[in-house]
């Protein structure tokens, strides 16, 4: 099979060749990583050949004006505004949100807040984009695509988005509303643009801390489903599955999901309660497909290639069957992921993953 055919395989709860694979590092182990297999820095095409991923991401370019002043010591991000500063540790450095400049939430300030708009985008590029990477499974999207209590909280901070939540604040929803607007016709351009060559949509809200829910039931069916249904109703218009990151202990909000239609779910962290691949195969795998599942902070980040190898088998060994499993990392592979761990993550894809 193809990338694309494997993928397609994959969201449709089809039997591909093998199980389809996919990548998601931060900076440093992805440097590091290049290194170790000869890989030029900036070939970011050919680590993802080496390591036989599956997917490729559709984005138009951003061509927008700079709506955001200049901050000394920070990153302004030029499409929503956030800011971020570089924070060093022992094996990289992450760029760390702070400032949160709509902290207030200000009706004014919200409603004046200069966030990108559709035409900022270059949807020119996408036929060739998807021309480029024909053969691979191509997706639209990504955990921020939807995402209200992070993205906001970026703008806010968590604290006033937990609040917000709880209090149903205007200007907060003012903004909730602004971002979704906004990525919703950017995403129905590029769909438009793709014309019909995009296998899924990819959106995303974490929704659960290691054991608990983050915010009630009550609270996401009142304010957050509405909106999410919106992303998920624009998928089906053009007769897309769609997959939702959802970090932590999120299975609470599956039935919602599927009820919404929901056709897929990651990024899975197995040590999270009611997220093991057992229990999630059991209970939702005929409704729903499975994209990750291999922890970024257990035998990935601390323990031997050999330990690696036994965990991306026992995985597939349960996710396999009856089909609808992407072997991805549970998040980001972290920084201090020894490099072996890495590549054995990826060669035990394809030494357990083919179906014959």
């Amino acid at each position: 099979m193809t990338s694309k055919e494997r993928v397609r395989a994959f969201v449709n709860h089809q039997i591909p060749d093998r199980v389809p694979i996919n990548y998601s590092a931060n900076p440093g182990i992805d440097a590091r990583l290049k290194e170790a297999l000869g890989i030029a820095p900036r070939d970011d095409e050919g680590l993802r050949d080496a390591l036989n991923v599956d997917f490729r991401p559709v984005v138009p370019p951003f061509i927008g004006p700079n709506r955001f002043e200049a901050v000394e010591g920070r990153h302004v991000e030029p499409e929503w505004g956030s800011r971020t500063r570089w924070v060093e540790h022992e094996t990289g450095g992450y760029w760390d949100i702070c400032d949160f400049p709509l902290k207030d939430l200000d009706p004014e300030m919200v409603a004046n807040w200069p966030i990108c708009t559709p035409d900022d985008y270059d949807y020119s590029a996408v036929p060739e984009i998807c021309n480029r990477y024909k053969d691979y499974g191509l997706y639209v999207g990504n955990p921020g695509m939807g995402d209200i209590l992070n993205s906001t909280g970026n703008l806010c901070g968590m604290d006033v988005v937990f609040i917000s939540l709880a209090l149903e604040d205007e200007a907060w929803l003012h903004l909730v509303d602004r971002k979704i607007d906004t990525q919703l016709e950017m995403t129905r351009r590029t769909l438009e643009a793709a014309a019909g060559q995009i296998d899924f949509l990819w959106m995303g809200e974490d929704l659960g801390t290691q054991h608990t829910p983050l915010i009630s039931l009550d609270s996401y069916r009142k304010i957050l489903r509405p909106r999410h249904q919106k992303v998920i109703d624009l998928a089906k218009s053009f007769d897309l599955p769609v997959m939702v990151h959802t970090c932590g202990s999120s299975s609470w909000v599956y039935e919602d999901f599927i009820e919404m239609g929901v056709t897929g779910v990651e990024t899975l962290q197995p040590e999270a309660e009611n997220m093991s691949p057992a229990y999630l195969k059991e209970t939702f795998g005929d409704k729903m497909f499975f994209h990750g599942s291999i922890s970024t902070g257990s035998s990935l980040g601390f323990g031997t290639p050999a330990e690696v190898e036994k965990e991306v088998r026992n995985t597939l060994e349960i996710m396999m069957p009856g089909g609808g499993y992407c072997l991805a990392p549970a998040h980001m592979i972290q920084d201090n992921t020894p490099v072996e761990n890495v590549i054995a993550l990826y060669e035990a894809g394809m030494k357990y993953g083919f179906y014959s």
